[in-house]
């Protein structure tokens, strides 16, 4: 062994601080520059037992900002009493922050904890908290941040929620569509939160979907006859493709034939401003117009339909 190198040891907590309460909570109070270097924050005052109702907060802290930050203590794993009473604190507080100082902390908290920054609201600190002593020394405190803020969290919660009420407006847009007075070819459909909606045209893999995007609105019939089917794909559009003249000149809005040779599948789609993130107010004009869309598309397409040399 080199000389003059002593090896690290772990002390157990209640060695250190025989009380939670009283021995750890003081003396973070009284070290509180020790927690800044683990977390990179800069609290100047710590306070201790404040009221958050009839509870009582470990301790109350504040940077030089005067930014309040709630700090739970927890000698022992991690529980979900604790985590209860740290967002309790935090939301009565109305504090930017909530750090939780544990013994061990278990892995469904360290998950709950990343999720709960993903939140703009407010940030979530999860330490670890050890005692050590090389040879004979005095035991000093270890903390070791395990779970905290960042950009990249924040970015994706807010992700994850524009996502969310994406899926959520859809979901409302297809209700609403597939309660119109006109849309009986789809009235059956149970709406989902997708970008398209879509039955049978009575041909397997030829599908009269309604389709929106946050401006745009379609109706459309869209050809894919499964894996490996290109090229039967692009042969039942050329088929449907010899009756343009007849299927525009039935049909009163614009037609647009999209063979996407670059893509498996192919469709012919009537396309129409508004969509989902146009004022609910304006909905149901814009679908009926698309409602339309789709009866006079459905109508057109059905006698041609029925002369299509298909596959197997």
């Amino acid at each position: 062994m080199t000389s003059g190198i002593g090896k690290l040891k772990r002390v157990p907590l209640r060695e250190v601080w025989k009380h939670e309460a009283y021995d750890f909570t003081q003396w973070l109070q009284e070290n509180i520059d020790i927690l800044n270097d683990s977390l990179d924050l800069n609290l100047v005052t710590a306070d201790r037992e404040q009221a958050a109702g009839s509870f009582s907060i470990d301790l109350v802290a504040e940077d030089e900002d005067g930014t309040t930050y709630v700090i739970e203590n927890q000698l022992e794993k991690s529980n979900h009493d604790h985590l209860g009473k740290l967002i309790t604190y935090l939301t009565a507080r109305s504090a930017r922050g909530g750090i939780w100082i544990v013994s061990e902390p278990r892995p469904e908290h360290v998950a709950a904890m990343a999720w709960l920054n993903e939140s703009p609201s407010a940030d979530f600190y999860l330490v670890k908290v050890e005692a050590v002593r090389i040879g004979d020394s005095p035991a000093a405190p270890l903390l070791t941040l395990i779970v905290g803020p960042s950009a990249e969290a924040k970015e994706s919660g807010r992700v994850k929620q524009e996502q969310a009420e994406r899926y959520d407006i859809r979901k409302r847009w297809w209700t609403a569509l597939v309660a119109h007075p006109g849309a009986k070819l789809h009235s059956h459909i149970t709406p989902g939160s997708y970008s398209w909606l879509g039955v049978s045209s009575g041909v397997r893999g030829l599908n009269l979907n309604y389709v929106v995007t946050q401006s745009e609105c379609g109706a459309e019939l869209y050809i894919d006859r499964g894996k490996d089917a290109e090229e039967e794909n692009t042969r039942i559009f050329d088929q449907l493709q010899a009756f343009q003249a007849q299927i525009d000149g039935a049909i009163s809005f614009t037609v647009s034939w999209q063979r996407l040779d670059s893509r498996r599948a192919c469709r012919v789609r009537i396309d129409l401003p508004g969509g989902y993130r146009s004022p609910e107010e304006e909905w149901h004009s814009i679908q009926g117009k698309l409602v339309e869309a789709m009866q006079q598309l459905e109508q057109a397409l059905r006698p041609v339909l029925k002369t299509l040399t298909l596959g197997q």
